[in-house]
């Protein structure tokens, strides 16, 4: 049983086969997944497969490097309250997200800080509604564990693709994050993820696909799909030493409980 935490289930490269892609997923024992959100079009559409199908859930948001689109709350007609309508349109929407920051492209101290300022409206959102979030943070990392010390996220959340050091991972734990795995833990440079993984407790770790990027080993370079989580998981289980049915099982309810999915402590 496992939960991919973080999938673009509303992209055109999966979308155009989504049931197919979802039934081979499932066969490989996926049962939940979170569809992420980066701006508001694909929130929205999010939303619209999360209510079509069953183990399907959705976060909106505004990923950082969109940043050109947004509108903050001092413009006419602002992203946030944009969003903000949306929440009362589904019960299936479990977190805000992916929001952060991401300087890998950027580089421009206006542009950063306009990226903070999205960044502190869409927790702001989190908190109002009282969701947990899924935290994007690019080059980044130091000042957006600055932003969630200072600007607490009251349900905490998922620290998506994350590529810090085992340190930091280790405050964002004390913060209340998962620390969330993908495709990228099975690349063989991939050695500071894999320590990682090694010295924080399997009770703060959940896993993800970033579908349809960051495919895992042996499908590197590909598409990602669905169902290739299970690779990442079957890996992350061999580099633990931990048998791969009782990982699924620990972490499948660490994504429950930070995403707050009822009846999760019944499995």
């Amino acid at each position: 049983m496992i939960f991919d935490t973080h999938i673009h289930l509303n992209e055109a490269r999966i979308l155009e086969n989504l049931d197919r892609y979802l039934l081979e997923a499932r066969e490989k024992g996926v049962t939940s997944f979170l569809c992420v959100g980066r701006d508001l079009e694909s929130s929205k559409l999010a939303v619209k497969i999360a209510e079509k199908y069953e183990g399907v859930y959705a976060a909106i948001g505004v990923i950082p490097t969109e940043h050109k689109s947004y509108k903050t709350l001092e413009e006419n007609e602002p992203t946030v309250k944009e969003l903000e309508k949306l929440l009362g349109t589904s019960s299936k929407i479990l977190a805000i997200g992916e929001i952060g920051l991401d300087y890998y492209w950027e580089k421009e101290e206006q542009i950063k800080a306009k990226q903070k300022i999205m960044f502190l409206e869409q927790i702001e959102l989190a908190n109002k509604y009282n969701l947990p979030v899924s935290i994007h943070t690019r080059d980044a990392i130091q000042d957006t564990f600055d932003i969630l010390k200072s600007n607490k996220v009251k349900e905490s959340g998922i620290m998506h693709c994350y590529s810090g050091s085992k340190e930091m991972a280790k405050e964002f734990i004390k913060l209340g994050y998962k620390i969330a795995f993908g495709g990228v833990l099975t690349f063989k440079n991939s050695k500071e993820t894999k320590e990682v993984i090694k010295n924080i407790s399997l009770d703060d770790i959940v896993f993800e696909t970033d579908a349809p990027y960051l495919a895992p080993v042996p499908y590197r370079g590909k598409m990602c799909e669905p169902s290739f989580i299970f690779e990442t998981v079957k890996y992350a289980s061999e580099l633990l030493n931990e048998d791969q049915d009782e990982l699924e099982k620990i972490t499948f309810r660490n994504s429950c409980k930070i995403l707050h999915v009822k009846n999760y402590e019944q499995i």
